[in-house]
């Protein structure tokens, strides 16, 4: 018996081809540049300062698509607001998990 290729993943290439980025930018994940020496702190800031950028950008989509933009779709502003709830939730988890390392680290005897 032969498997021919997953026809949902063929269908999900051809959606791919559809999609155009508007306001998005075809790169939502970003690579942290030259982390050999930064500050743990540093390198912080920089993490919440891109949630904070996909917030924004979600925010502005969704005013934009509210007033009328037409050069602004439906698609873009809920793909843009689910790639900052994802940010969001994910900073949610770091911070939850430095809290109980701290926490961890706080309780053990000297």
């Amino acid at each position: 018996m032969q498997i021919n290729g997953n026809p949902l993943l063929q269908e999900l290439q051809a959606l791919k081809g559809e999609i155009t980025p508007n306001a998005i930018s075809s790169s939502p994940l970003r690579q942290v540049n030259n982390t050999s020496g930064a500050d743990f702190s540093q390198l912080l800031t920089q993490a919440i300062g891109q949630v904070s950028e996909l917030q924004s950008t979600s925010a502005n989509l969704a005013t934009r698509l509210e007033m009328g933009d037409t050069s602004v779709t439906l698609s873009d502003t809920v793909i843009a607001r689910e790639k900052a709830s994802v940010a969001f939730d994910a900073t949610i988890q770091v911070r939850n998990k430095l809290v109980e390392a701290y926490k961890e680290i706080m309780s053990m005897p000297v």
